[in-house]
């Protein structure tokens, strides 16, 4: 049974099976399950699989996700939460907190806390903004008694100041009651059996730490729910009666104490929420938080935030031409924001430098991006776009409304002039990078460096796929090793805006006249971001297509549960890895089954964690039955370096030793979004691939030359990489021409072998340990660490029986950086080379003649 899923962007259930026709088999319409289908519309069974010489049967099954978030105008929508969601994400960034130091775990207690309060802060800067849009721009200045603004609004709504007031908070009501409104929607899970619950003794002794383990619900979720909406509306409240500074009308002060009240009960609730998922089940601080704030609480207070706004309303008396508190309420909101973001990024610091003993091991390239400190310019990022498209959208309200007739809020100045400097930076640091990158391309094709080692052996006798391989292979290798640095680049150049405009407006420095451009543009951008995003949700209605490109946003943010911030679209991870799973455990229940997972881009992350839990609840038995495909992969170099707390590189290890051998990878040089999984620091040795990654029994360190694949691979390890252009082309298959670069893996021959040593029906590429001279032409020590780099805690020569390389007294291996609980008294015995002459069939391919080489 080959079960495929999907990456971003959804598919068709036929381009998932690979056939003319599908058909759905079981599902509830979100989360499909299709097979290939006849004439009939009948299921019909996938072609033979070939392994070791002989037949196999083989159904192709799909797993269709796509559903949850691309396509449709309702899930179109979700990419106006897009600074939610990254605030979200950088929660999921954050650095492991180790468990033996208590500083550390302290930091980690306040990072979570100033991450949820930094998201609190961007929903009430939100709300704040549209406050100031409908509140103050339409209600109090646009409909003003003798304004010539919407000549079409009645007389008797502008001389009725109750009415106007009720027409601006109106909107805001209904805006955080929508978000209120999306934060309780989450997918059901459809179960066919009882979930199996987690072996407690395999997960307290090797099967611990696999990937996605902390990929869980927050029961925390709903009263952050509560927190946010009675904030935001407090906000608006306080907002309306005077600002920060107190309430216009003396008769209002209750109204503005009460409000304050409810504003910093959310903040400081928030605050406390917070509870790490091991201290969850022990009832800590945030678990009674939670308790107190149970059904009954949250629904009153939720309800006396809406009454509050209502007597504001009623209560505001006569409206002035324009509202005093709009820019002191929208800076202070921005101003503790700010300061949250600042405090983050410092704490920060220390955290990840506490956390580096998890990875200062490995090669640099493995290590997390920014030193585990990327969760910050993520957080930086959701906090400028957020209060970018707040600002743009008002701006874009009152050109439309005529700007002769509406006053800019002063704070609006400083935000035009933070994204007009951004752009000015954007603009001169592509002048720069582009350039430097077309050299440096020359540079290598002019030096003879532009083709890696790599594809003088996938494209042995084939010079033009050789060439045409090689400049493929070189741009996707910049994108892959420089994408975090881009990121990087644009939180900088962004932070760089927002802290010009900061002093500007602190110093109230009076601005020379090569400044206005500034202002110009950055108006232009705040307007073009703005209307961009709504003109494309609206278009979504009508083009399914522009919908399903903004549900790559959802793809790649909705994967994780609500932490941080609850307004973001419901997670699809925690749908789709259940019903995976029970999948698996229905195909499993005939004896005479093997399983294969394959997931494809994000969807290897989906297959990953499904594997991982299935590792930890079924039985031997049936465990050896499943098997993993993952091919396009973003594992290893994205996962496993943005997330180093929830897909770290050890939990890999982990995985790859409960599979034991059974998890394969398909990987092209010419990919940019995909990459190796099982293997890094690999090198062309006297004409054979070489490297370090994980083996077979679960250890990890040097691996042996890499196999060449009947099919013209090159087998190192669990990698299997694929030569693109395709060879062939292959009598009885499809064929794609060209450089396929991230699509079309099952395309080629290779898979079919992947998948027979996935399903444990063909053995792999022998897997002894690399001795010898091939160690130091890797350069690494015997611990599988790069050579000059200090070895994890407890590594060792795998010859003596310790670190990476070697194995614990249950036979089993270690992942990087976590050294053995028990020392061997005896030593492993050398490895056994393979006799000169000897090998197995699948290793013959270079003795084959290739055609038309």
């Amino acid at each position: 049974m080959e079960l495929r899923v999907h990456g971003v962007l959804g598919t068709t259930p036929e381009d998932l099976t690979g056939s003319v026709s599908a058909v759905e088999v079981a599902g509830d319409g979100l989360g499909r399950l299709v097979r290939p289908a006849d004439r009939l519309r009948r299921p019909a069974p996938g072609p033979m699989l070939n392994a070791g010489g002989r037949p196999v049967p083989r159904v192709v099954e799909g797993y269709v996700w796509g559903g949850m978030t691309s396509g449709g105008f309702a899930k179109a929508t979700w990419a106006l939460l897009f600074p939610f969601a990254m605030a979200n994400v950088a929660h999921w960034m954050l650095p492991p907190a180790r468990e033996d130091n208590a500083v550390s775990r302290v930091l980690g207690h306040l990072l979570r806390a100033l991450l949820r309060l930094a998201a609190l802060l961007l929903s009430c800067l939100l709300v704040s903004q549209l406050t100031v849009l409908f509140l103050d721009l339409v209600a109090t200045q646009c409909l003003r008694p003798g304004s010539s603004c919407l000549p079409f609004a009645p007389e008797s709504l502008r001389e009725w100041d109750v009415g106007r007031a009720v027409l601006g908070l109106l909107p805001v009501v209904a805006l955080v009651a929508m978000l209120h409104r999306v934060s309780t929607v989450s997918w059901q899970v459809n179960r066919s059996t009882d979930p199996l619950p987690a072996d407690p003794e395999r997960r307290r002794n090797r099967l611990a730490g696999l990937p996605g383990e902390t990929v869980i619900a927050d029961p925390d979720t709903p009263v952050l729910r509560m927190t946010h909406t009675v904030a935001t509306l407090a906000v608006a409240a306080i907002l309306a009666l005077g600002g920060p500074a107190g309430a216009a009308d003396g008769a209002n002060d209750w109204l503005w104490w009460a409000a304050a009240t409810l504003f910093l009960f959310g903040l400081l609730a928030t605050a406390l929420l917070d509870d790490p998922p091991e201290l969850r089940a022990k009832g800590g601080l945030g678990g009674r938080v939670r308790r107190f704030l149970g059904s009954w609480p949250s629904q009153v207070l939720v309800a006396a935030s809406v009454l509050l706004v209502a007597l504001v309303a009623a209560r505001m008396g006569p409206l002035p031409t324009e509202l005093p508190a709009s820019t002191s309420t929208v800076e202070v909101v921005a101003a503790l924001l700010a300061l949250c973001c600042v405090l983050f990024g410092a704490l920060l610091v220390p955290a990840a430098w506490l956390a580096r003993l998890e990875w200062r091991g490995r090669p640099r390239d493995q290590r997390p991006w920014a030193g585990g400190w990327f969760s910050a310019p993520v957080l930086t990022l959701a906090a400028l776009l957020g209060a970018g498209f707040g600002a743009g959208l008002t701006l874009s309200v009152r050109q439309l409304l005529g700007r002769g007739h509406l006053a800019e809020p002063e704070s609006y100045e400083a935000i035009t002039l933070l994204w007009g400097a951004g752009a000015v930076l954007t603009v001169v640091a592509v002048a720069v990078v582009v350039p430097v990158v077309f050299f440096r391309r020359w540079l290598a094709e002019r030096r003879d460096r532009l083709a890696p080692p790599e594809t003088t052996l996938l494209h042995a006798g084939r010079p033009e796929d050789s060439r045409v391989g090689a400049r493929a292979w070189w741009w996707a290798a910049a994108q892959r090793r420089h994408l975090h640095h881009i990121l990087l680049l644009v939180a900088g150049v962004l932070s760089a805006g927002a802290l010009i405009a900061l002093v500007v407006r602190v110093a109230d420095l009076a601005l020379p006249n090569w400044f206005d451009p500034l202002a110009g543009i950055g108006v232009a951008v705040l307007a073009a971001l703005a209307l961009a995003l709504l003109r494309t949700v609206h278009l979504a209605k009508r083009r399914p297509e522009t919908a399903k490109l903004l549900g790559i946003l959802a793809d790649l943010t909705s994967f994780w549960p609500r932490e941080a911030h609850p307004t973001v679209p419901p997670c699809y991870a925690l749908k789709v890895i259940p019903e995976l799973a029970d999948r698996v455990v229905h195909h499993l229940k005939d004896p005479g089954v093997r399983v294969v997972i394959t997931g494809h881009s994000q969807g290897s992350l989906l297959a990953a964690v499904t594997a991982a839990r299935l590792a930890q609840s079924l039985p031997d038995a049936d465990r050896h039955r499943v098997g993993l495909v993952t091919h396009g992969s973003q594992l290893q170099w994205i996962y496993a370096r943005a997330f180093p707390s929830v897909v770290p590189l050890s939990s890999l290890a982990e995985l790859s030793g409960a599979l034991r051998g059974r998890w394969r990878s398909l990987c092209r040089g010419t990919d940019p979004l995909g990459g190796p999984v099982t293997t890094w620091n690999r090198q062309v040795y006297e004409g054979t691939l070489i490297g370090v990654g994980f083996r077979a029994d679960g250890s990890v360190g040097p691996l042996p030359a890499a196999t060449r694949s009947p099919n013209g691979a090159l087998v190192l390890g669990g990698d299997h990489w694929l030569p693109d252009p395709m060879r062939g082309p292959f009598t009885g298959r499809r064929w794609s021409p060209g450089v396929l670069s991230h699509y079309d893996y099952p395309v080629d021959p290779e898979w079919d072998r992947a998948v027979a040593i996935a399903a444990g029906l063909e053995l792999p590429p022998r897997d002894t340990p690399t001795t010898g001279s091939l160690l130091s032409a890797l350069g690494v020590g015997s611990d599988g660490a790069a050579a000059g780099q200090s070895a994890p805690p407890g590594a060792a020569d795998p010859i003596d029986g310790g670190g990476g390389g070697g194995v614990d007294p249950e036979g089993r291996g270690r992942p990087p950086g976590r050294p053995s609980k028990t020392s061997l008294s005896a030593s492993v015995p050398p490895p056994t080379e393979v006799p000169r002459g000897r090998s197995t069939p699948w290793e013959r391919a270079a003795e084959l003649p290739v055609k038309g080489g």
